[in-house]
């Protein structure tokens, strides 16, 4: 026993001494490493876009260095990406960018600022080429704006039209005893209706339409520019299936180009007057964004625009570049509020809602700001239900036209295992000093009163949005509620009911700022910077597996997803103001 006793704490000692030595050489790299390697741009160079590993508009600041030791890939963001194109334009060394197998996890309205840059960067005389062995929708629609769009023999592209798949759950519980309560206010607030029905409703399958029919117009509205092509014969090829084989992509005009990849190289070759022996100079998009953010001249004044970015679902909390929490943005408002170097702000919202008071807390802090300087609101993929809660007293609202917004409604919902408990012979009693003393039980039927009170909740936060809405959007009470009941639109149908101000992207909200604050030369400031601990720090080794990461291996991309959604709904707390339903669009 003394043998195996001194052999562990042997191996104890290794392993403290392993731990101590790494975060000794890791503290000393952080304290005393130098710049990282810079990128050399050489003459003659192509970018190669791929978008793989960004994902959100703000790659995120931290106040602990920790944090983001290992992980240069996060310190770029959508938006930095988007200047280096814009950088790109007048780089004498840059003379093309290359889209090569790009595969994205970008949202629509994402994809539609990086199209447009690349629309930009055209206009510079210099090129853009597409390459892919296959190209999804999405994927698509930001490679058709290529001068020239090769496709893979062999490959496929598919272009067919937009669709979205519904879960229901009524019958899984009344067969499990497993039931979702549900209290809502709002007929489109259909983020319940999976667990009140088996089937879509009307007014969903409605709203689900139109949303599907004004996002697709969008998309092949810029394909039709793009590949001088009617928005009449697109749909032709969608219905008809008209593009399904190369062959018949290319006959239909939406690729150029049938062959392999090492003759696409050799075209780019062609342009840049490389000897097809020789390999041509390239440069990835993000070493060259992580370039241009480290040498870009700011401007000589000290006046500033503050962005700051709401990204992810609305939680409470500090929150993060995935989540919106209200330490981190009442923190960033209230800091820009009080500079006086600061003259306007820019709220950049990607938000599909959350928690209720969470948005609430974050909309005062909006309110308090207005009156001070202009805010104006740039919206992104979502700006919905808690997402617009946020948004509806700026200056000014921008959108894209394939921005989901709007979403004005509010739910609460509760788990109820009582019939599975009965099921299995287990039966719940309570015992409470007054009659409404008790809190929820999820074991026993739901109270009534409880019920009551629960409901009573909902609508007075209900009326508190459409209220907020109806002051910030300068309409009626009755004129909001008749656009809300937690119907989703998109950008451009919500400027026409007086949800959004002006159709356009995050530059254009900073133009419209600068404009409001009348100042002409600014610099652009970046918010939040988040606090947190030692335990984010250790998730971000580029070598420790995320438990997200290692269920994913386990049970597959898709299976994933569902239990993400299960979970997400098992975690609401409070009353929610969030998107009645999720879209992914490939």
């Amino acid at each position: 026993m003394k043998f195996l006793g001194n052999v562990l704490a042997t191996i104890v000692g290794i392993f403290v001494f392993t731990m101590l030595f790494f975060f000794g050489i890791v503290l000393i790299g952080v304290l005393f490493g130098g710049e990282e390697e810079s990128v050399t741009v050489k003459e003659n160079s192509v970018i190669e876009l791929n978008l793989e590993e960004i994902h959100n508009d703000y790659a995120g600041k931290y106040s602990d260095p920790w944090v983001t030791a290992f992980s240069d890939k996060k310190h770029i963001g959508l938006t930095d990406i988007i200047d280096a194109i814009d950088a790109a334009k007048t780089d004498d060394n840059i003379k093309g960018i290359s889209i090569l197998n790009n595969n994205s996890s970008l949202g629509m309205a994402q994809s539609k600022a990086v199209r447009d840059a690349l629309e930009d960067f055209k206009k510079s005389g210099k090129f853009v080429m597409a390459y892919a062995n296959t190209y999804s929708q999405k994927e698509y629609y930001l490679n058709s704006v290529a001068n020239t769009i090769y496709l893979n023999p062999v490959g496929d592209l598919d272009f067919k039209g937009l669709s979205s798949d519904l879960l229901f759950f009524k019958d899984f519980q009344d067969k499990t005893g497993i039931k979702m309560e549900v209290i809502r206010h709002g007929k489109y607030k259909s983020a319940v209706e999976p667990f009140l029905e088996n089937k879509m409703s009307d007014a969903n399958r409605e709203q689900i339409t139109a949303l599907l029919n004004s996002i697709w117009n969008s998309v092949v509205t810029d394909i039709a520019k793009s590949r001088n092509l009617s928005v009449q014969k697109l749909n032709e090829i969608a219905n008809g299936l008209l593009a399904r084989t190369t062959e018949m992509a290319k006959a239909q005009k939406l690729v150029d180009v049938v062959a392999y990849e090492d003759v696409y190289h050799n075209a780019i070759k062609k342009l840049l007057k490389v000897d097809t022996k020789d390999e041509y100079e390239t440069v990835s998009i993000a070493d060259y964004a992580r370039k241009f953010t480290t040498t870009s001249i700011p401007s000589d004044t000290t006046d500033e625009i503050a962005i700051i970015y709401a990204q992810g679902e609305i939680q409470s909390g500090e929150g993060d570049v995935n989540i919106i929490g209200e330490g981190a943005m009442r923190r960033s408002i209230n800091e820009a509020r009080n500079n006086d170097d600061v003259k306007a702000i820019v709220l950049r919202i990607d938000s599909p809602g959350g928690n209720a008071l969470t948005s609430d807390l974050i909309w005062r802090e909006i309110e308090l700001t207005k009156k001070v300087k202009p805010v104006v609101v740039s919206m992104g993929n979502y700006a919905a239900s808690g997402g617009y809660y946020i948004a509806c007293n700026a200056t000014k609202i921008f959108a894209e036209n394939n921005t989901i917004t709007g979403s004005i409604g509010v739910f609460g919902i509760l788990p109820n295992f009582s019939g599975l408990t009965n099921k299995m012979g287990i039966h719940s009693e309570q015992v409470k000093t007054h009659e409404n003393s008790g809190n929820y039980n999820p074991f026993a039927p739901i109270d009534e009163k409880f019920k009551a009170v629960t409901t009573e909740g909902v609508e007075q936060i209900y009326k508190t949005f459409v209220s907020h809405v109806a002051q910030g959007r300068k309409m009626t009470f009755a004129q909001v509620d008749a656009i809300a009941q937690g119907r989703v639109w998109t950008g451009s149908d919500a400027i026409k009911i007086g949800l959004v101000d002006k159709i356009g992207g995050l530059d254009d909200a900073i133009q419209e700022a600068a404009r409001l604050a009348k100042i002409k030369t600014y610099n652009t400031q970046n918010y939040p910077e988040y606090k947190k601990n030692f335990d984010d720090f250790l998730e971000s080794f580029p070598f420790a597996k995320t438990k997200e990461r290692l269920i994913k291996e386990e049970i597959g991309e898709e299976n994933y997803k569902v239990m993400e959604q299960i979970k997400r709904v098992q975690s609401y707390k409070g009353i929610q103001a969030r998107m009645p339903f999720e879209i992914s669009i490939q």
